[in-house]
């Protein structure tokens, strides 16, 4: 299993970084998964019925990114982080998209607590992940277009394994190769601020909220923390 490495880059550009890794062995994605369902249906009343809406460029949480984005020459109006984009689109259609229950467990958490995540099939992760800059030397083909090769600008915050990158502009887009699938079995769920001191509580509520979602259909689930005090995990 690979481990997930912090750069000491990153971690001096961004000291109040803190990553909770949610891994889960086993995962069982062609069975139903009400509670997961029941979650997204909960978010889309509570929206429609103006009790709760999706953090936007205003808060905290969400201009953290911004600023980061910025920082690294992307603009975050443009490219948005993903949690950003997430419930801009959620405030818009007044529904989270379906596509299979592991995404749909991470977005549900993703939105209601305003903290950008993403996943990895770590059967198709080679050798470990970093959290880098980007050369400029990196491909990356993006979700769902797999005919697609990008190269991440210099300075470019990016998740990346021996083959290329995993996501770019740190948390905008996943990468087609290492897309989380009804088949995908061995899967690696990230959550993620920029602000430990203030946030951290709200992530490790929204780590153990995404484990409780998928230990039903799991043989194993785990949360480990990555940041600069401790900039390497294995999974």
């Amino acid at each position: 299993m690979p481990a997930f490495r912090l750069s000491p880059a990153v971690a001096a550009a961004f000291p109040g970084t803190l990553i909770a890794l949610v891994t889960a062995t086993g995962l069982r994605g062609h069975e139903p998964w009400p509670h997961t369902a029941a979650a997204l249906e909960e978010l889309e009343q509570r929206l429609a019925d103006g009790s709760w809406r999706p953090a936007d460029e205003t808060d905290p949480r969400i201009e953290a990114w911004h600023t980061a984005y910025r920082s690294f020459g992307t603009n975050p109006r443009r490219i948005r982080p993903s949690v950003d984009a997430l419930g801009r689109r959620m405030a818009k259609k007044g529904t989270l998209p379906r596509i299979n229950p592991a995404v749909d467990s991470y977005n549900a958490v993703s939105v209601r607590h305003g903290l950008p995540a993403g996943a990895f099939d770590l059967d198709r992760v080679t050798g470990d992940i970093d959290i880098r800059p980007a050369d400029g030397t990196e491909s990356f083909t993006p979700l769902g277009e797999p005919g697609t090769v990008e190269h991440p600008r210099p300075g470019e915050i990016i998740y990346a394994d021996t083959t290329g990158v995993l996501t770019r502009h740190w948390n905008h887009r996943d990468a087609h190769r290492t897309r989380v699938t009804e088949d995908s079995t061995q899967v690696a769920f990230v959550l993620e601020t920029l602000h430990a001191d203030r946030d951290g509580g709200l992530l490790k509520v929204a780590a153990e909220e995404l484990q409780g979602l998928l230990a039903p259909h799991a043989a194993r689930t785990a949360v480990r923390h990555l940041g600069p005090a401790q900039p390497r995990a294995a999974v």
